[in-house]
């Protein structure tokens, strides 16, 4: 199990890389949601997501000789792209295995830091197995997404700075797909303030978390299908999915045309672009997910790799919609 200690530590490690990001406000989403809600910026973070954070983490705990043999990783996007990023930064030969499916501005920016790209499949299941080969086949170390301790306290490190910038909160909603997010925050949290409500939020249709939450062990899903390509994850993690069950409140879930709906907020009220990984906290305020009201709440804003003609579809969707929403 991981520390505060190690959370600790894993910032000092890697704080003169990554940025220290904004916390946003906005009173109209104070007003529809019912509560004072701060919005933890990672899609500003360097390579747009909060992965950066642990991917650098995992490339400093190692030993140079390992770092010299190259690192592979399989990604639906914001991950590769992350430790594509560190492995440009520090010299260190980087291989993603990507669905085949995957975001082409996740995929450009993953060949623009200099890494190697595999498609293969469209599951997590798939792309971990052939990363795995990959690593056997050619000595690279494996670096996993999500279930690994230097990933989930590089992760952490956003709860250390939600508390340091904004000391009382009542409860942080943060996107769950492997869980490497959340595990990480729920311990930066909750050993330094017990009585914060740490709340996972998922689609309804990748909801793994959720019913494994519910059933008290991992749950495997056959069948994924959101346009939250961060959280199509099979299953949350085995080492991340210990801390879920002691430290997390409860999983929240939100549907495909909520998820539409938080992006085009963000985006039209408060001009900053979200991908939909990112805004299933926001769809969590914006549809009362989360009772009761009057509180604090941070969501976790986790990157903002999104394709440019999706979004415009998301956003037409919206607009004609938009009176059923709010």
């Amino acid at each position: 199990m991981i520390s505060l200690k190690d959370v600790k530590a894993a910032r000092e490690r890697i704080s003169k890389y990554v940025h220290k990001t904004p916390i946003l406000t906005s009173k109209t989403l104070d007003s529809i949601s019912g509560n004072q809600a701060f919005l933890k910026c990672e899609n500003f973070q360097k390579t747009g997501s909060f992965k950066f954070r642990g991917a650098m983490n995992f490339l400093l705990s190692m030993c140079p000789d390992e770092r010299k043999k190259g690192v592979v990783t399989g990604s639906s996007g914001n991950h590769g792209q992350a430790l594509a990023c560190a492995g440009k930064l520090l010299e260190v030969d980087v291989t993603v295995v990507v669905p085949e499916d995957a975001s082409p501005a996740k995929l450009a920016a993953i060949e623009g830091y200099g890494a190697k790209i595999e498609k293969f499949g469209r599951t997590s299941t798939e792309r971990l197995s052939r990363a795995f080969e990959i690593s056997k086949e050619t000595g690279k170390v494996f670096v996993p997404a999500f279930d690994h301790p230097w990933i989930m306290v590089g992760q952490g490190t956003i709860g250390l700075e939600i508390l340091e910038d904004l000391g009382h909160v009542d409860a942080i909603l943060v996107p769950c797909g492997g869980c490497g997010l959340i595990s990480g925050i729920a311990v930066a949290v909750k050993e330094q303030m017990k009585n914060v409500k740490i709340y996972g939020v998922e689609p309804e249709q990748s909801n793994s978390t959720y019913l494994s939450f519910k059933a008290g062990h991992i749950v495997e899903l056959k069948d994924i299908n959101t346009i939250a390509d961060g959280l199509r994850t099979a299953s949350p993690g085995r080492i991340t999915f210990e801390v879920v069950k002691k430290y997390v409140d409860d999983v929240l879930l939100v549907s495909e045309e909520q998820i539409k709906a938080a992006m085009v907020f963000l985006l039209e009220r408060m001009k900053i672009l979200v991908e939909p990984s990112g805004a299933v906290t926001v769809a969590a305020l914006l549809f009362h997910k989360i009772l009761p009201r009057n509180k604090r709440v941070v969501a976790i804003l986790s990157g903002g790799n999104v394709d440019l003609l999706s979004l415009c579809s998301w956003v037409k969707e919206v607009k004609q919609q938009q009176k059923e929403f709010w």
